[in-house]
């Protein structure tokens, strides 16, 4: 029996150091040493404290800031431990009042605006924590946050341009701009104007 039972428990032993503990500290360590900054989450930071990711969406809601897409993570969106959509259908009562409130609050926040929005900025993505919007997106908000920071609308413009993202080899995805790193630059180009000391 032991003869039977010796061999198999070997193989188990050998597999589980082998893929448990040998694999994963090999690509850690190939990681940490190629791709450092995304091994360890994509972190920013600002001060020598974290901020955020730049993988991660967070919410905005000053109107100073760019404000992301709306996200149904969590109770109040957001939650990257709850990361996932709705999954109501296009015809969902509940969707449609969802959206219908997000376009009075667009343009409530948004006055001097009046194009078609974006779509983005009134529909959750997938995981809902989504950390770009489109260039239109970011054009849309533009009048709101120059007047909010008090700066020509055309600077903010330059400086979304600035931080857009061309599609992944030039093909893959579309153009985008990571709210996080946009809104950033914005209070490193602005802040003084922010803060009210000129």
């Amino acid at each position: 029996m032991w003869e039977q039972i010796l061999p198999g428990l070997r193989i188990k032993i050998f597999m589980t150091i082998l893929r448990g503990v040998i694999y994963p500290l090999t690509i850690t360590g190939i990681c940490q040493v190629f791709f450092p900054h995304q091994a360890n989450g994509s972190l920013i930071t600002a001060g020598g404290k974290v901020i955020g990711s730049e993988l991660i969406g967070q919410n905005f809601t000053k109107p100073e800031y760019f404000q992301p897409r709306p996200s149904a993570a969590g109770s109040d969106g957001y939650d990257p431990t709850s990361s996932g959509g709705s999954n109501y259908g296009p015809t969902n009562k509940k969707l449609i009042d969802r959206v219908k409130a997000s376009v009075e609050k667009f343009r409530k926040e948004n006055p001097d605006y009046q194009g078609p929005i974006p779509a983005d900025l009134l529909t959750a993505s997938a995981s809902g924590l989504d950390p770009h919007i489109s260039p239109a997106s970011a054009e849309a908000q533009a009048a709101r946050v120059a007047k909010a920071r008090s700066a020509p609308v055309e600077q903010v413009n330059q400086l979304a341009a600035q931080f857009t993202e061309r599609p992944d080899l030039g093909i893959i995805g579309e153009p985008r701009v990571n709210v996080l790193k946009l809104n950033m630059a914005l209070d490193r180009r602005f802040l003084a104007k922010v803060n009210g000391s000129q």
